[in-house]
């Protein structure tokens, strides 16, 4: 294994999954990439793009989310990982797929929040569509349980 892909989103499923993500690719000797997609910016009837304001909060939250993303990606280097950041924006399910297969992902590692089925039907699972798209295996881990 040579290249581990993990994708984050900054909830309590983050910390853990870079901690496994880590682990495995310390063992493998892997380079790790640390992905995170921001959500498409939401098209509001009218507004096109959306208005200005909320276009300004999306990408105040990229430029935190993509310092929070060097910060892990600064330790997992003090730990002597190979490890790199990525935020891109666009619909996150394909954005991981595309960005694994880019770099020649061997492993995807994705959170689950353990919302139930009823949620993960109205609403989507992110691990769900990696997990039934993905062309190579996929490690879903788990939130922590209090």
């Amino acid at each position: 294994m040579k290249t581990i892909l993990a994708a984050i989103d900054f909830s309590d499923v983050t910390e853990g999954l870079v901690d496994r993500a880590g682990e495995m690719a310390r063992a493998c000797g892997a380079t790790l990439y640390l992905l995170h997609v921001e959500p498409p910016e939401p098209d509001f009837v009218g507004y096109g793009a959306g208005p200005q304001h909320v276009r300004d909060q999306v990408a105040r939250d990229a430029v935190q989310h993509f310092k929070e993303e060097n910060s892990l990606c600064g330790k997992l280097r003090e730990e002597g990982i190979d490890a790199h950041g990525r935020v891109l924006q666009g619909p996150v399910v394909e954005k991981i797929l595309e960005e694994a297969g880019k770099l020649g992902a061997d492993l995807i590692v994705v959170g689950s929040h353990g919302h139930g089925a009823v949620y993960n039907l109205l609403v989507g699972s992110v691990s769900e569509g990696v997990l039934s798209r993905a062309t190579c295996p996929v490690l879903v881990v788990p939130a922590r349980r209090s």
